[in-house]
């Protein structure tokens, strides 16, 4: 009885009706945080690749970006899916007023993440001739280096792995901090400064690709300690006072937090691949040097990534628990809310980076800007990827992890299947139509299964207003300027100028559909 009187007064306090403040409140800050830290992550990431493709030559670079896409891709497999589950289930349970297993929940999560990180370790470890061999087959020279960069990167597998899985414990409490903190501030800006490091070593003696792999991998050692220490403090705060847990109890969590894990252990992995197989495919069959060119001009991707993942993971656990307590309500406003900042924050950006791609380019080098065409495509389908919010987490946290899997797999299976058919014969554009056709899939597919399931869509009034103000503004108003004007440096500064100062005024006179006086302290009433 005390356990379910406690998940009432959790669903009477935790859930807000929309517009009424505290859990829109909530999300704004944490993701306000998460896409602070986000920018930070994205801009130092473009910094590190402007510094690999500066310093390295395009085979060389081609074969660190091989080897960081095989590191992340081998990592994201080790997490067996918990960067859902636990987030899901320490908000479920708490929730519903079972805080006495959390202890349990963590354990059962994160000892098998470590035990299979650390064999996988392994096998990248004695695997690495084999993978530098098989993406670099057109560049024998640059396999001795690039197997060693990939050994380098092995050592440190494991702490990526657990500082995701321990990162992501944190959020399950609500705690954005961390993560923002240590990963994205921290981490972040570490890799810059010993890539940046190399970089300048470089001056007095030859560019080393296993150095560069060391100086990019090493910031993992302190952000796993940290995070570690971060959540035994969120977990020691917020436990129950001695209360006993009974055998079946814990069983049943077990039995059902892998159940709930398990297609998206399968599912994340078919994510990390849609993201990072792809520069692997163009080493295998275009070269390492298309393979850098992709690298490059899809780097923004990335940066658009990282503002869905600064939403998605303040949302994420308001989110599960509104949909565990059955309040839809409160969920379609979280969700639609979200949705409209992330179109808000992205869509201006993917437009200047079609505006401006020649340019953009070009500041890593003459070679690069052959890319132009891949960006465009890339833009247009990462906007209609975050107008649909985030739509794949939405979908998990309403349970319908099954379904996730299906998806991801038939959005990996299009991307497969456009890249070895059109890899060969177009290079890097090749490998952007595969993607870009994957991650139209990939989002058309759980927005219909969301709407018809759990009756939640992202088009509310803040939605279509975000979009609208962008286009108008970083769309039709540049192209005007410049069609006008012209494409000089002159004439694009203009437009840019024009573009923001027409879209922060367009934000205000529109901040109440956009919801962005969640982001001002709630005033106090008498």
């Amino acid at each position: 009885m005390a356990r379910a009187a406690a998940g009432l007064a959790y669903r009477v306090t935790a859930t807000t009706a929309p517009g009424t403040g505290t859990g829109t409140r909530g999300v704004a800050r944490g993701g306000l945080a998460g896409m602070a830290g986000s920018a930070l992550a994205g801009a130092t990431g473009v910094v590190v690749t402007w510094v690999v493709a500066r310093v390295l030559g395009p085979e060389e670079a081609g074969a660190f970006f091989a080897a960081t896409a095989a590191f992340v891709l081998i990592g994201g497999v080790a997490k067996l899916g918990t960067q859902t589950s636990l987030v899901y289930w320490p908000a479920r349970l708490r929730a519903t007023g079972r805080e006495h297993l959390l202890g349990t929940c963590l354990r059962t999560g994160l000892v098998p993440v470590a035990v299979l990180a650390a064999v996988l370790a392994v096998a990248m470890w004695v695997g690495a001739p084999a993978i530098a061999r098989l993406t670099a087959a057109d560049s024998p020279h640059v396999v001795a280096g690039h197997t060693a960069g990939l050994r380098m990167l092995a050592v440190f597998l494991p702490l990526q792995a657990l500082t995701d899985a321990l990162l992501t414990a944190t959020r399950g409490y609500r705690a954005m901090r961390p993560t923002v903190v240590y990963d994205r501030i921290l981490r972040s800006a570490l890799q810059l400064l010993l890539v940046g490091a190399v970089g300048v070593g470089t001056l007095w003696t030859a560019a080393s690709l296993p150095w560069f792999a060391l100086a990019w991998a090493a910031p993992y050692l302190p952000v796993t300690v940290l995070a570690a220490y971060a959540l035994r403090r969120t977990y020691r705060a917020g436990r129950p006072d001695a209360v006993r847990t009974r055998r079946r109890e814990r069983a049943g969590l077990r039995r059902d937090f892998w159940r709930f894990t398990g297609p998206r252990a399968v599912a994340s992995v078919a994510q990390l691949a849609l993201q990072r197989v792809d520069v692997l495919l163009v080493a295998v069959l275009g070269g390492l040097a298309p393979a850098a060119v992709y690298a490059v001009a899809g780097r923004f991707v990335v940066l658009v990534q990282f503002a869905n993942q600064g939403v998605s993971q303040s949302v994420q656990p308001r989110l599960a628990e509104a949909l565990a307590v059955g309040d839809r309500r409160a969920a379609n406003h979280l969700y639609q809310t979200a949705t409209g900042w992330l179109v808000l924050v992205t869509w201006p950006l993917l437009l200047l980076v079609v505006l401006f791609a020649p340019v953009y380019l070009s500041l890593f080098g003459a070679g690069y800007v052959t890319g132009v065409p891949v960006v465009v495509v890339l833009a247009a389908a990462m906007l209609f990827a975050t107008g649909c919010g985030m739509v794949d987490m939405v979908l998990a946290m309403a349970g319908r992890t099954s379904w996730n899997l299906v998806n991801v797999l038939v959005a990996l299976a299009v991307a497969v299947t456009l890249d070895v058919v059109l890899i060969p014969r177009h290079g890097a554009l090749g490998a952007a139509t595969g993607l870009a056709g994957a991650l139209v899939v990939n989002n058309l597919l759980p927005l219909i299964q969301v709407g018809r399931a759990a009756r939640l869509h992202p088009f509310g009034a803040g939605t279509l207003t975000a979009a609208l103000l962008s286009v108008c503004c970083f769309g039709v108003l540049p192209r005007a300027v410049t069609a006008v004007a012209g494409t000089s440096a002159a004439a694009l500064s203009v437009a840019l100028g024009l573009a923001t100062l027409t879209f922060c005024a367009g934000a205000w006179l529109c901040r109440g559909p956009l919801a962005l006086d969640a982001f001002t302290r709630k005033r106090r009433t008498a």
